[in-house]
């Protein structure tokens, strides 16, 4: 399919699932999540999804140190409700890489691979972080996210302007996707391991 080549040099999410696992659906529960897969997912690719993708990959690998993180092991709380701003589609990023669901996830099976009720939502803001919970461990980190170091072309809201209005011709478009789409590769391939953007705070 038509994605921009970067998606693929993009860092990668290695996890095992156990209940995966169980149903045979992949070799030893092993599973690797790409940043495509979140822009499928999402259907779109933006800062907040590459943002909550390099979180969650960040999160996991400081609870899980050398090891795949165990998906569906891990507890993920939201600082905001769900509704406000992007934080419903950086929960959605966040379950894909670790499996923890709200009230409609999967309920379990004798009490184990529950999914259902490990992504909690703020009743009302509570600041910027997202905390993530090892269940088995209870050793959690808080997770911020800083993109302001990536800033993006100063053109683009005159040319987002014309996209809405209509009056945006192909170049216009053009090169209002090119520019979109080279903050996210910035993000994603200069600054994943910088942690003024990704910011990881041990809690216990």
């Amino acid at each position: 399919m038509g994605f921009p080549d970067f998606y693929e040099k993009a860092p990668v999410v290695r996890t095992r699932d156990s209940f995966a696992d169980v149903l045979g659906a992949a070799d030893s529960g092993m599973l690797e999540y790409h940043y495509v897969d979140a822009v499928r997912l999402a259907g779109h690719s933006c800062p907040t999804v590459a943002g909550a993708f390099l979180m969650g990959r960040a999160a996991l690998a400081a609870l899980y140190p050398g090891e795949p993180a165990e998906r569906g092991g891990i507890a993920v709380r939201m600082p905001a409700p769900e509704y406000e701003g992007t934080t419903g589609v950086m929960a959605q990023v966040l379950t894909l890489l670790t499996g923890a669901a709200a009230d409609n996830g999967f309920h379990g099976i004798q009490g184990r691979y529950r999914r259902k009720g490990l992504l909690s939502f703020a009743e009302q803001r509570e600041g910027e972080a997202i905390t993530f919970t090892r269940l088995d461990t209870r050793d959690s980190v808080a997770v911020t996210l800083n993109v302001s170091l990536v800033p993006g072309d100063p053109a683009q809201g005159a040319r987002l302007a014309a996209i809405l209005q209509d009056r945006a011709d192909d170049a216009q478009r053009l090169a209002f996707a090119n520019a979109w789409q080279d903050r996210v590769r910035r993000l994603l391939l200069e600054f994943a391991d910088d942690a003024r953007v990704v910011s990881v705070t041990p809690l216990n």
